[in-house]
């Protein structure tokens, strides 16, 4: 499986070629790019345009974009109307938000990549027929924009009731869009099970977000790092059964203070690959999440 990370992982501070570089450097393959306001503002052109030359002259692959959660710094913490939600009943502010997803996709025509993963809905809403009806006006409107941009836009499972693999499914059912997956581990982990969410999902799942938690809190992390209780013997195993179909994409936390995290990501990398033919030592004493 190709070797590719999210930028979350240092979605604390402001993205750089610099960093960039050494993700390269390191002979990870390809990246996602989080769209956090702290971390890449899709907003500022002078940035964008900086990608842009980077990945024109570089053999890391843009592999996909991570439409944003909210607009402020502080991950929504200034409150309620700075949080992206393109299921919104209230037309004027689902336009608000198509709009702003349509910038982030903008970044395509500076520095193309194949795929934006969406989320459907804030963290924990509730399913109603509603949201799924404003979903699928959004997201006919931004698939065909992102088409334009040669862009396919993924759908994640995430822990609300909007999200889950089956109600994702179910949207597919609801709609004619056929939208496409990125399955992430760490939230199948909180709800249903890894197992039980993959396989609703596998025949469409695009990409992957790999990270692990306690099966309680969304905490993105690092593999085998303590607290971690994803079993990621018998997932590497469910993962490898469908090779070519998506990269092995991490999505881990911004650890404060981790002196070399792109080497700490390698050894992720080593560990998880090594899943199917051997048990692995748990790696607190190296990874403290």
């Amino acid at each position: 499986m190709q070797r590719m990370i999210s930028s979350h992982v240092a979605v604390n501070h402001r993205l750089t070629t610099n960093w960039l570089s050494k993700v390269e450097a390191a002979g990870i393959t390809g990246v996602e790019i989080f769209c956090a306001m702290q971390h890449i503002d899709w907003r500022n052109k002078q940035q964008v345009e900086e990608l842009g030359y980077f990945f024109r002259d570089s053999a890391l692959q843009l592999y996909s974009v991570h439409a944003p959660t909210y607009t402020d710094e502080i991950w929504g913490r200034s409150g309620p109307d700075s949080h992206i939600n393109i299921t919104l009943r209230n037309k004027p502010d689902r336009i608000r938000w198509v709009d702003e997803i349509k910038r982030v996709l903008d970044i395509a025509e500076v520095a193309p990549f194949r795929y934006l993963i969406q989320h459907l809905g804030d963290k924990d809403q509730q399913f109603s027929e509603e949201a799924f009806e404003a979903a699928y006006n959004s997201l006919d409107e931004l698939c065909l924009f992102g088409r334009q941009r040669g862009v396919e836009i993924l759908l994640e499972n995430i822990p609300n009731d909007l999200s889950t693999a089956s109600r994702l499914k179910y949207f597919n059912d609801f709609t004619h869009l056929n939208m496409n997956f990125v399955f992430d581990t760490g939230h199948a982990h909180i709800g249903a099970g890894i197992e039980h969410e993959f396989n609703i999902m596998r025949d469409r799942v695009r990409s992957l977000h790999v990270h692990d938690n306690d099966g309680i809190d969304d905490i993105h992390l690092f593999p085998g790092s303590e607290g971690g209780t994803i079993d990621w013997t018998s997932v590497m195993k469910m993962l490898r059964a469908r090779p070519g179909q998506y990269p092995l994409m991490l999505e881990l936390k911004d650890v404060a203070g981790m002196q070399h995290p792109i080497q700490e990501i390698l050894g992720v990398f080593d560990h998880l690959e090594a899943r199917s033919s051997a048990q692995w030592a748990t790696r607190a004493d190296v990874v403290r999440g």
